[in-house]
């Protein structure tokens, strides 16, 4: 059982919308690295960050962590997430609703990252749409 995990999530889109996936990464467990691609069919890229985390939210809660630490260069998903913005999207405010009432069963914190200091979670995000993994 893992107590404390750390995930990199990234969410991406050809267009926006258009073909998208999503890319995670998470630290912490006993096995090594998780690294999770898939494709998400045609999303915009704030749906893409979203389904990411939620991602990252539902393997740390199978894993039974107690703590997951998010790095995201989602802006918008982190302040929403932290409560600095109100999601007022219809679009997004069931996968914000989801992904705060997942994160409210563990120490969940979220933190901005430039672009650069995500690459790995980017690469499995833009594989996923490359391969439609």
């Amino acid at each position: 059982m893992m107590s404390e995990l750390v995930a990199y999530v990234d969410g991406g889109s050809q267009g926006s919308p258009g073909p998208s996936g999503i890319g995670v990464v998470i630290k912490g467990d006993a096995s090594g690295p998780i690294r999770i691609a898939k494709w998400i069919g045609h999303q915009d890229n704030n749906v893409a960050e979203y389904v990411a985390l939620m991602e990252a939210l539902q393997c740390a809660l199978s894993l039974k962590a107690k703590a997951l630490h998010v790095f995201s260069d989602s802006e918008v998903v982190v302040r929403q997430m932290r409560g600095e913005y109100t999601c007022r999207s219809s679009r997004l405010y069931s996968l914000h609703w989801t992904c705060l009432k997942l994160a409210r069963a563990l120490r969940f914190t979220i933190s901005h990252v430039r672009r650069e200091e995500n690459a790995e979670a980017n690469r499995l995000a833009n594989t996923a749409v490359r391969q439609r993994a």
